[in-house]
């Protein structure tokens, strides 16, 4: 940022002036006429090389008073080799410090300073530092090179920021190292922290934007780092404050040494912070968030380690655009997989809807945010945490009379519709695209309100305090006024968020184009099939009655014949001759049996249900009075695991459906002890296709301690005529029931299935719709 800009946040008549929270947006930090006392400073002219400033504290320092030096050149303090040295450096002398340690060899006592040097405003900068009373002192080379390491493989922004938090704590021994980010608001939030372990945490905290005054933003991002080893020193002034021919005091934008606003000083003190240091974070020219060290004592930190912290934050600037484009790179590679998981969904439900929000992943995992909905055909869905469905219609209301466009997007519905006010903990942020505009069938997300997520880790610290009446601002107090700032407001939605509802909203209305395209061809077609349909039925009901008259009655009389003639004529038959005639009524049993299960089946679809409320209780009491004959002969037990409810079904396609199923559990079982338990199977169980939700469906379950099946074979005992033992083992059988049962089951609304392994009993299992 130029120079001028720092100029434009200012107004230098306050030079000299108390400065108040009330004024502190204009204070002219960078020309304050003041350092810090734990060094000196001596301005001196580009072209005399002679001082024209000094701090007022040079006599306690260098006993010298800056009175004495003033029109002095360096010779004063330094030795004439050691002045070489400095001459050297002035020839390429910019903005960016030099440092030289030299013992001042023209001062009593030749004490050792750092020299910082640097070129701006005109002047020539010298800034004496001593050195550093604290215990860091030795750059770890190895250590650096590994922390570097962990910058760089670093897969997220945060992570990269937790490395450099840790770093910059190992390297100067603060307390409390913490680094936060800047939303586009300019407040803060602290993302990443390394703090000594007594101390609370500050993870998670906001600060108001105005907590960073304009000026003070416009010089972080000409100077890099500041330092205060001591919030509670006094002031130095320089002599003269303002130079001669001057018309304000030196810039000290670059400078080491710069005194800071007494606000900032109060705010330190508020912290219970004695020493700090921030760094800043910069991103192509935009203060992107600072480093911030505290510590609960004095503490000088020397100047190299302060300059290899300088270089981490650099660093950090440099990757933080490859971190971030990392994070959103993650971000749209988790939306893209949900994406393609609910697309996947979608287009394999026969009713599409069901994929958006039956399974996972659903509408709630595409995209970060607290709720989500469909209003779709008059009915209202939600997911997670959402407004309740009468206030959803009321958005979906509002968005037809207001927004013209296919995709709504605002992270403060509330300053949009005073409606919104009502939902902002829940509903804050609304992103919304719309399937059918004039049908009111729109799919949203929602995002809460900022508040409702933020922890804040102060809020034992007192909201204020007061100096001779002054308030000053607390890290509570920032906090109320950042709160002031977001409410009903909540994150915002990201672009590429937007971009990931615009194609779910395509892909849906390719799907309904596709299904809407479908039906009308299926229409056609089914107007075609329809009259060959009823047709067909009539040559049904034709051969229905052809084969239960006309074909049954020839095996009847077949069977009957072979009897008479076993009656009448075994006696003069051999062997051979009476199993023949056996095999002949044998197979004419068969062959009947087959054709009353086949005309059964065929029955099953083309009957009308004749729908009414159906106790399971007197269905399963008629079912075992009639088996009661069966159950003692082959010692049966059947148990009624507690009352059975009331359903609406079918009674007659219920019935044989129970009456098949007790049938197969007598049939197929070799104890000498026979069980079946019968009852309200277990509220999580479902079937192959779906069924068994609680809320829709009844499931019955009846187990007994039979032979078993492979699971292999699940599907196979369903299938017309299909046996899985011998034609004459237990007992026989067509094979047809289990297919008439299920079928009878689908009928009704629900689905027949099995639960078994071979030797250790089956479960079968049919779901019952609640209603139909």
């Amino acid at each position: 940022m130029a120079q001028s800009a720092l100029k434009n946040f200012t107004d230098e008549s306050l030079l000299g002036q108390p400065i108040t929270l009330n004024n502190c947006d204009r204070e002219p930090i960078h020309i304050p006429g003041l350092i810090q006392p734990y060094g000196f400073l001596l301005c001196l002219d580009e072209q005399s090389r002679r001082v024209v400033q000094a701090s007022a504290n040079t006599l306690t320092l260098l006993g010298m008073a800056a009175e004495t030096l003033i029109g002095a050149g360096l010779g004063t303090l330094l030795e004439p080799e050691q002045l070489l040295e400095v001459e050297r450096v002035w020839a390429k002398l910019g903005t960016d410090a030099r440092l030289l340690g030299i013992h001042l060899g023209r001062v009593t006592g030749q004490p050792a300073y750092k020299l910082i040097l640097h070129r701006y405003d005109g002047l020539l900068w010298v800034e004496g530092e001593p050195l550093s009373e604290t215990s860091v002192s030795a750059l770890d080379l190895p250590a650096l090179n590994v922390s570097l390491g962990r910058l760089l493989t670093a897969e997220s922004v945060l992570e990269c920021c937790q490395v450099t938090a840790e770093q910059v704590r190992t390297i100067t021994g603060f307390d409390r190292v913490a680094i936060y980010r800047f939303a586009p608001d300019d407040s803060g939030e602290v993302i990443a922290e390394d703090v000594r372990e007594d101390l609370p945490p500050w993870l998670g905290m906001h600060y108001p934007a105005t907590d960073i005054p304009k000026q003070a933003r416009a010089m972080y991002l000409k100077n890099w780092l500041r330092f205060i080893p001591n919030a509670h020193y006094a002031p130095v002034p320089l002599v003269p404050t303002v130079a001669p021919g001057a018309s304000r005091p030196p810039d000290m934008t670059y400078s080491v040494l710069r005194s800071v606003s007494p606000i900032h000083l109060e705010y330190l003190h508020n912290l219970g912070s004695e020493a700090t240091m921030t760094i800043s974070l910069i991103q192509e020219g935009r203060l992107w968030g600072m480093v911030t060290c505290h510590h609960q004592s004095p503490r000088l930190v020397s100047y190299e380690l302060r300059d290899l912290c300088q270089f981490l934050g650099k660093t950090v600037s440099a990757l933080l655009k490859t971190k971030e484009l990392q994070d959103e790179q993650a971000y749209r590679l988790r939306i893209r997989e949900a994406q393609v998981g609910l697309f996947d969904l979608v287009s394999t439900q026969a009713n599409f809807m069901d994929g958006l929000h039956r399974f996972t992943p659903n509408l709630l995992d595409v995209l970060d945010c607290g709720g989500a909905a469909i209003v779709f055909d008059g009915e209202v869905i939600t997911l997670g945490h959402t407004p309740k469905p009468r206030q959803i219609e009321e958005i979906v209301e509002w968005l037809r009379a207001n927004n013209p466009h296919d995709v709504f997007v605002t992270d403060s519905y509330a300053q949009l519709n005073p409606a919104g006010k009502a939902i902002r903990t829940t509903a804050s942020g609304i992103l919304a695209v719309a399937l059918a505009r004039e049908a009111c069938d729109y799919i949203l997300w929602f995002r809460p309100e900022q508040l409702q997520t933020v922890t804040w880790a102060g809020r034992h610290e007192k909201n204020q305090t007061t100096a001779d009446g002054q308030i000053f601002l607390s890290p509570r107090q920032s906090f109320e006024a950042w709160k002031q700032t977001v409410e009903e407001t909540s994150a915002p939605w990201l672009p590429l968020e937007v971009e990931a509802a615009k194609e779910i909203r395509l892909h849906i209305s390719d799907i309904r184009l596709k299904v809407f395209n479908e039906l009308q061809a299926k229409a056609l077609s089914l107007t075609r099939l329809n009259a060959e349909l009823e047709r067909s039925n009539d040559e049904l009901d034709s051969f229905a009655y052809v084969a239960s008259h006309d074909l049954k009655e020839p095996l009847r009389g077949i069977h009957n014949y072979s009897l008479f003639l076993l009656e009448d004529y075994a006696d003069k038959l051999d062997d051979e001759g009476v199993s023949k005639l056996r095999t002949l009524v044998r197979l004419s049993q068969r062959m009947e049996a087959l054709i009353e299960s086949l005309l059964q089946l065929s029955r099953v679809g083309r009957v009308e249900l004749v729908v009414e409320a159906v106790n399971l209780n007197d269905v399963l009491t008629d079912i075992l009075d009639l088996l009661h004959p069966r159950f003692e002969q082959t010692r049966t037990t059947v148990t009624v695991a507690g009352p059975l409810p009331t359903v609406r079904g079918s009674r007659t396609s219920i019935q044989e459906v129970f009456n098949n199923l007790l049938t197969n559990s007598l049939r197929y079982n070799n104890h000498a002890e026979k069980r079946v338990t019968i009852g309200v199977a277990s509220p999580e169980i479902r079937g192959p296709k779906g069924t068994g939700n609680p809320a829709d469906f009844v499931v019955i379950s009846v187990q007994d301690n039979g032979i078993g099946i492979d699971p292999k074979h699940h599907e196979n005992i369903f299938k017309i005529f299909k046996r899985l033992h011998a034609q004459d083992k237990y007992g026989g059988g067509t094979g047809a029931g289990l297919a008439i049962a299920r079928k009878m089951a689908e009928k009704n609304g629900g689905e027949l299935w099995v639960d078994s392994t071979l030797g250790h009993g089956a479960t079968f299992y049919f779901s019952i719709p609640i209603s139909l």
